[in-house]
């Protein structure tokens, strides 16, 4: 008994084991497919962390130390980086960096003919508001952390099956909450173009105020027809996001007597998962447009 409680005491003083594969994310919903993946074998960095703008976001010296080591570098893509040809210059034969967005199908940049859009993006980087391509998504992350780490390439395999089919779940529950919103009432006017995915996918219209990212804000002819669209289309109400509330929004509401909704989480910073983010945005909407 006493050798059992010594090698017992002994194990328990030794430092755990390394993680086999350390993985640098870019963009922080990228981390919990790879955290859901990868389990005890993958160490995450997150990079971004749960207060940044993916939009903005340039990697320093100080996060690419952090980085040092990370075998994999997961961006979102569709030219969300623009700091990426620089990245793949300084990790050169170091790390791969994937595109987790690249093969994903992706919609027209809607605001490339708005007057205060800046033409950053040709096409809408904000895929991860769909529930299937984030699916896809776990796909090819998963695939990646396999060629990585092929001694656990089936272990990987097999958390992304499973994560694939809590997405599945996640997906029939949003349909089945969508529901109770009379479909005249699927207007989805938010701060920055970050839903046009969400409203493809579960049949809303958009109405973004700004651009495809934060700072984009609409010239005074953009913003009369803005308010006259709001008003034609009867929108119930504007929904800010819990990264940065414009006061713009409050004026909007003001001039047109449409309600302000609950704020959502448009890029990913914010939530702790992506199940929580879903949540969160889904029963956010529902309350504001709903009627009840």
């Amino acid at each position: 008994m006493l050798r059992f409680f010594l090698t017992t005491l002994l194990l328990g003083l030794l430092p755990a084991a390394a993680a086999d594969l350390k993985v640098a994310v870019l963009h922080p919903l990228l981390g919990d497919i790879v955290r859901s993946v990868g389990g005890e074998n993958v160490e995450v960095v997150d990079l971004i962390g749960p207060k940044g703008d993916p939009h903005h976001f340039e990697p320093t010296s100080e996060n690419l130390n952090q980085a040092n080591g990370a075998q994999l570098y997961l961006v979102a893509g569709m030219g969300l980086e623009g700091y990426l040809p620089k990245l793949r210059a300084v990790v050169a034969g170091k790390g791969t960096i994937v595109e987790v967005g690249a093969t994903l199908p992706a919609l027209a940049n809607a605001c490339e003919d708005h007057e205060h859009d800046d033409h950053e993006h040709a096409v809408d980087p904000h895929w991860w508001h769909s529930i299937a391509l984030f699916s896809r998504a776990t796909s090819v992350v998963t695939e990646s952390l396999a060629t990585a780490s092929p001694a656990h390439a089936e272990e990987f395999r097999r958390n992304g099956e499973a994560y694939r089919a809590k997405l599945a779940e996640l997906e029939k529950w949003t349909r089945k909450q969508i529901v109770v919103i009379p479909r005249g009432n699927r207007h989805l006017a938010t701060a920055h173009a970050a839903f046009n995915y969400f409203c493809k996918d579960f049949g809303f219209i958009p109405h973004p105020i700004q651009g495809l990212n934060r700072e984009q804000m609409p010239g005074p002819v953009e913003l009369a027809k803005l308010v006259a669209e709001l008003k034609s289309d009867h929108v119930m109400a504007i929904f800010p996001e819990r990264e940065s509330n414009p006061k713009i929004l409050q004026s909007l509401t003001a001039d047109t007597d449409i309600k302000l909704g609950e704020p959502l989480i448009a890029d990913g910073t914010g939530g702790k998962t992506y199940e929580e983010m879903v949540r969160h945005n889904v029963t956010a909407i529902v309350k504001g447009l709903s009627g009840k």
